[in-house]
């Protein structure tokens, strides 16, 4: 799945507000421009996503039943 096709399922099943879901977007947006941008500029991006991704934390509890 490309990163258009991400966003249509994200728009198709009003996921856009899903943080995790977000995250995996930027995360294949980045994946499809590695060969296009610095090494340096694909780390830090990287690490950008990472530290969003842990900023989450715990997003699930609560939820486990819609998400799992």
């Amino acid at each position: 799945m490309d990163s258009r096709q991400l966003a249509q399922y994200m728009e198709a099943t009003d996921s856009i507000a899903k943080p995790w879901l977000l995250v995996q977007l930027r995360l294949k947006k980045l994946q499809e421009r590695q060969a296009l941008i610095p090494q340096d500029v694909y780390v830090e991006e990287l690490e950008d996503i990472f530290q969003d991704m842990m900023n989450l934390g715990e997003w699930w509890r609560g939820m486990e039943d819609e998400v799992f």
